[in-house]
């Protein structure tokens, strides 16, 4: 595949690093991803498209196909455990598109890749990249992979995910923190729960400790309910979307639950299972002619359900921060990106690690009506506050 130094290059093609091609493309430059994956497949589950990400995608011209597929929930709940109380419930669907512009979209993660992936020529994604060296120059970064080929370009961006390796490259290897908390995945036909109420809204039960909560929400139209839950666990250690988990030990963990929750449960036929680990802010997020954005600047726990939003919002602030600007003023630009997120994205990162949001009610105006197209370039957002604050 054919780069130059005058071309941007994006390690991952997940839904940042697509978002990002589409919207540097869009910017007048010339861009190739890099994928690891020797093709893309249908792998994943749900995703949860608040507001603020589904104005992004709306303002990148791809909303309308995710919403084909996409489930609206009514509402977002609050729950106890134990007793069903309802602890707050905010009105989403067409409440939330009049209060903020777009409303919130529960979809499967394949589909929304699909939609991305019709956006951006299928030419200029070169799969089966799994980049073993990145080296950086005043002009350039030239990228090695496993399979013996090399590429060179102008800038690159990190879109690679929790295991970056562009984020190694830059800063060196990380060290996360067990958070001594499993999550369950598992995903439903809804009339297999018919009986239980509020399956059309996205509902989470707060368990007895921060660490103890199932959620659910609609997916593909409603047809399916998707089902989060974490527990303590000392004894499970591998980060993966992908393992295969207990069905009989995910409900063993939630019998202290209302009958209503735990019915979800029973519907269960198959989990995945992950732990769950946490990393601080960044201190930077750019280094010369690179940068990173979603999960390799700032991996976060998925308690506020913001990780693909705050990925998505990355990828439109930095095409808009390098539209106009010739790859050789890279640095300068991306430098105004970093400016421009780090902020509010520690800050949802510090806010997903508390696992408090929205327990008894509250403001989700900070979170739900940022709006990627429209805020100042080079200033942080407005209402952002500094990390070390918050933390």
């Amino acid at each position: 595949m054919h780069t130059s130094e005058s071309t941007i290059g994006i390690v991952g093609a997940g839904i940042g690093g697509l978002v990002a091609a589409i919207a540097l493309r869009r910017a007048g430059h010339d861009v190739v991803v890099f994928e690891q994956a020797k093709q893309f497949a249908r792998v994943g589950a749900d995703i949860n498209l608040t507001p603020n990400a589904v104005r992004a995608l709306d303002g990148l011209g791809v909303g309308d196909a995710a919403r084909v597929t996409a489930a609206r929930p009514s509402h977002r709940i609050s729950r106890t455990y134990d007793s069903g109380e309802e602890t707050s419930r905010l009105e989403m669907a067409d409440s939330a598109e009049q209060r903020y512009g777009a409303p919130q979209l529960t979809i499967h993660r394949a589909d929304l890749l699909a939609a991305l992936a019709d956006m951006f020529p299928a030419e200029r994604v070169a799969l089966g990249k799994r980049a073993e060296t990145i080296a950086a120059d005043d002009r350039g970064v030239t990228l090695s992979f496993s399979d013996g080929t090399s590429n060179r370009v102008g800038a690159l961006i990190g879109a690679d995910g929790i295991h970056s390796s562009v984020r190694t490259a830059m800063f060196g290897a990380e060290s996360p923190r067990f958070t001594g908390i499993v999550a369950y995945r598992a995903v439903v036909p809804a009339e297999s729960v018919a009986g239980v109420p509020n399956l059309g809204a996205f509902t989470k039960w707060w368990g007895p400790n921060p660490q103890s909560q199932i959620v659910t929400f609609p997916l593909n139209r409603g047809k399916d309910i998707f089902i989060f839950a974490t527990t303590p666990q000392d004894t499970w250690h591998l980060e993966s979307w992908t393992a295969p988990g207990s069905v009989d030990e995910l409900r063993e963990q939630y019998v202290d639950y209302h009958p209503e929750a735990r019915a979800l449960l029973d519907a269960c036929d198959t989990v995945l299972k992950t732990a769950l680990y946490e990393r601080d802010p960044m201190p930077a997020w750019t280094q010369g002619r690179m940068a990173l954005l979603g999960d390799a600047a700032h991996p976060m726990l998925p308690f506020m359900a913001q990780g693909a939003g705050m990925a998505i919002e990355d990828a439109v602030v930095l095409s808009r921060h390098l539209d106009g600007v010739a790859v050789t003023d890279v640095p300068a630009a991306l430098q105004a990106y970093q400016t421009a997120r780090m902020a509010r994205a520690s800050q949802v990162q510090l806010g997903s690690r508390g696992n408090n949001w929205l327990r008894e009610g509250g403001n989700a105006d900070w979170v739900y009506a940022y709006d990627a197209w429209a805020v100042p370039l080079g200033v942080p957002a407005q209402g952002a506050v500094a990390a070390a604050a918050i933390a």
